[in-house]
């Protein structure tokens, strides 16, 4: 039930008393500290810039607890000269705004407000769906991207984006097509209001979970870096800039994108957008600093607050900031902005002083009216700028309604960048093409260390092909050194990395190829996994160890967007992607119940995933080379317990990512005798039925052993083939009952293969109970070679 306004009016006073006695938030430099003395003043806006001729006071409530700022440009300056080192030169021209300047300013504010209004209208009526977030009241940001952002720089924004891309240069048609749902959206109407995508202008995203955004972002930033190290670049002074409201930078990620990009120099802009609130949270209420230019200061990155209803201030600031980026690494620009909407139309706004502040803000703090009414808007012909603005927006909209909606099938056609079994991964050659990048390598690696390098490859295929064999470990640590010499866009993420990690997965990548094509991460792999995320969007292929796959919990967000980017761009963004871990249950493994989780089965419901397992050497070099290859995002999972088993492995193979591997088949003998069945399984699984099958054998049992190397997609004409001759299935399953893996290859046989089957599917899979670490317990959870035995004969 919703407050009567006399409740909700005594809440608000009561919550405005609280937060009177919280202590104040430490400024930093003179000219930050105006946002304190702001609220010392009057209850008052004095709107007071250099360009201005008017003055216009309009009382403020007493109930507000957030008001304007002010940063004018001569105080400005002396920040830019101490933080950031700028020249008199630099400043100059940063603070030069011509008359074209200002009118295409201008012109986008209008545009940017009347685009938003419109949305408004059209969501009402019912043509908009969905979450849909407007950027009215922090129109100068967008005037600021289409003043000083190019083209060719790199665009991460988060939900609140439709001005975004329009100021990068999207076109406004086919942002207002894409929020009507219509083929003619930027992404053909699969990503909607809060994924805007064009890959033409380079504005990639659109990111709908708070943060996530930013080290994606590092990523796209890494890829420029990437890209003048390799030579490829299409402009040596291209940046990366990512948008991020001042709550969200209160996320974790902030910090290690910091820290990421002061530790590679690289040339990425953080802007914060602060309005005040994270979503409706006073963001005060939660953030003990809301100072969020000076998180940097700790990584030796400098930061500028900005006064964002002046637009002429906005831009003078934002431009040096850029310019430092452009030429010296990265920075952080925080605008303080208000929010003259709720943060959805659904919004019902009932958070203390929000109305009243909302009602102040309009009359008081509109960049559109303050530019207005400044000496700088002689300058302007203010109504041919908003004809033009309202007339873009008219064409818009007309372009929306025309525009038809796509196909019905349109998602299952976007599930995969390669649709399952179309590639044949041995003759996809690198981008640049093969010649190019020999030469790249020749280029980028030095002699000695590229003649230390193939001497080590040839060693390891020298070992695969020996009695002994290889270990599962070396074998992919040999399809990642082979590939990573043979496509320099190929890269490497792990911890530990420059040791080998645990299993020697990513073993020798840093030395021979440098820090920054194979990075040591942090210990987070939410964090690396969503820089690899950046990396692929722009043109490279990371691979990313995760040491034990359990680990991939942290990163499951990321997983989740790296699943759903190429459908939800429409196809735009492919996503050659490759994550490897080692992990599922063992018998006996000993390990307790965190580092024995079930990932395999958690990530078996996203979208876009390729996911692959491999018991063996000879699958596991196999899988990785083709993975690797592959466009779409992939997993490779190894059993933990067995990374250092020795088997045969054949070089210079790649196998299917949507095919099973069937090891053995049962005899015709058990198979007319009726005690043969097929048995489904994976990682551990498969030494375990191994184990089983002389037993089975002598009390005249057999089975169809049938390795599920692709988790995801499901390989149907395998598990048909084998039915066919034993119409039984038994499942060994390293996953839990509810949710596991068994559970939905269960579900997957008995709905597309119940005629084949003469006895219900069998599963042989962990109870819903955490992985015990003692003995005894353990071996009543994980199931083993006895179990199967047993399982078997129950079912004939």
């Amino acid at each position: 039930t919703p407050f009567v306004p006399e409740v909700l009016s005594h809440i608000e006073q009561m919550s405005a008393t609280a937060s009177a006695a919280m202590p104040a938030v430490r400024a930093g430099s003179n000219l930050h500290r105006r946002t304190n003395n702001a609220k010392k003043q009057s209850r008052s806006s004095v709107i007071r810039r250099a360009s201005t001729t008017k003055t216009k006071t309009i009382e403020a409530p007493p109930n507000l607890e957030r008001l304007r700022i002010l940063t004018p440009w001569e105080e400005a300056q002396p920040v830019l000269k101490s933080e950031f080192g700028m020249s008199d030169a630099d400043i100059a021209e940063a603070g030069a705004l011509s008359d074209e300047e200002i009118s295409e300013a201008y012109t986008m504010m209008q545009l940017c407000r009347d685009f938003e209004n419109e949305c408004n209208q059209a969501y009402m009526a019912g043509k908009i769906r969905g979450f849909m977030h407007l950027d009215n009241g922090q129109e100068s940001i967008p005037a600021l991207l289409g003043n000083a952002i190019r083209k060719t720089d790199l665009k991460h924004s988060y939900y609140r984006d439709h001005c975004h891309a329009l100021a990068c240069g999207v076109d406004a048609g086919a942002v207002m097509a894409e929020l009507f749902g219509r083929d003619g959206g930027t992404c053909r109407g699969t990503g909607g209001s809060m994924h805007i995508y064009d890959m033409e202008t380079n504005f990639q995203g659109g990111w709908a979970l708070v943060a996530e955004q930013l080290p994606y972002a590092v990523g796209a930033a890494r890829s420029i870096a990437l890209d003048k190290h390799l030579g490829t670049g299409e402009a040596e002074d291209r940046i990366a800039v990512v948008f991020v409201g001042e709550g969200g930078a209160q996320n974790g990620r902030m910090a290690e994108c910091l820290n990421a990009a002061a530790k590679e120099n690289l040339p990425i802009l953080f802007i914060v957008i602060d309005n005040g609130r994270a979503i409706n949270t006073f963001t005060k209420d939660v953030a003990t600093n809301q100072e969020v230019f000076n998180q940097g200061k700790h990584y030796g990155i400098p930061g500028v607050l900005a006064d964002g209803q002046n637009v002429q201030d906005t831009m003078r600031i934002g431009r040096a900031a850029i310019q430092h980026v452009r030429t010296k690494g990265p920075a952080i620009l925080q605008v303080h902005t208000f929010r003259f909407n709720g943060h959805s139309p659904a919004d019902p706004e009932h958070e203390r002083n929000r109305k009243d502040e909302k009602r102040w803000a309009r009359a008081a703090c509109d960049p559109i009216k303050i530019f207005e009414e400044s000496a700088d808007a002689t300058r302007v012909d203010l109504a041919a700028c908003t004809a033009k603005a309202r007339e873009e927006v008219r064409k818009a909209l007309e372009f929306a309604n025309a525009s038809p909606p796509p196909p019905k099938d349109l998602a299952a056609q976007l599930e995969y960048p390669d649709p399952t079994g179309s590639v044949d991964y041995s003759k996809r050659e690198p981008t640049m093409g093969l010649a190019a990048a020999e030469e790249i390598t020749k280029r980028i690696v030095p002699e000695a260390t590229l003649t230390a390098l193939k001497a080590r490859i040839e060693a390891l295929r020298a070992m695969a092909g020996s009695e002994a064999g290889i270990s599962i470990g070396d074998a992919v640590n040999l399809a990642i050194l082979e590939e990573m010499l043979r496509d320099p866009t190929t890269t490497a993420h792990a911890e530990d990395l420059q040791a080998g990690s645990s299993y020697n997965v990513p073993a020798n990548t840093q030395q021979a190829f440098g820090t920054l094509r194979a990075a040591d991460e942090i210990i987070d792999e939410g964090h690396f996994i969503g820089k690899a995320l950046g990396e692929a969007m722009n043109g490279y292929r990371p691979i990313v160890e995760l040491m034990n796959a359990n680990f991939g919990i942290y990163g499951i967000a990321e997983l989740s967007s790296a699943g759903n980017t190429f459908a939800t761009t429409g196809g735009q963004f492919e996503m050659p992607m490759t994550i490897i871990g080692a992990g599922g249950i063992a018998p006996n493994q000993s390990l307790g119940a965190e580092h024995s989780q079930p990932f395999h089965a958690y990530i078996m419901g996203i979208p876009g995933l390729k996911i692959c397992t491999a018991s063996k050497p000879q699958e596991a070099y196999g899988l990785a080379k083709s993975m690797i290859r592959d466009n779409s995002p992939g997993v490779l999972l190894l059993p933990v317990k067995l990374m250092k088993t020795r088997g045969p492995c054949q070089v210079d193979n790649f196998l299917p990512l949507h095919k099973a591997t069937t090891h053995r088949h049962a005899s015709q003998a058990a198979i007319d005798a009726g005690k043969a069945v097929t048995v489904l399984t994976y990682l551990h699984g498969t030494k375990e039925a191994e184990d089983a099958i002389d037993q089975l054998n002598a009390e005249g049992y057999d089975c169809d052993l049938v390795e599920l190397t692709c988790l995801k997609p499901f390989d149907a004409d395998t598990i048909r083939a084998s039915l066919q001759r034993t119409h039984k299935v038994c499942i060994l399953d390293e996953s839990t009952r509810s949710g596991g893996v068994g559970a939905t290859m269960s579900a997957l046989v008995a709905e597309t293969m119940f005629d084949e089957l003469d006895a219900p599917v069998s599963r042989l899979c962990m109870e819903d109970a955490p992985v015990p670490y003692a003995t005894e317990m353990e071996r009543a959870m994980v199931k083993r070679a006895a179990d199967l035995v047993e399982g078997v004969k129950a079912m004939c």
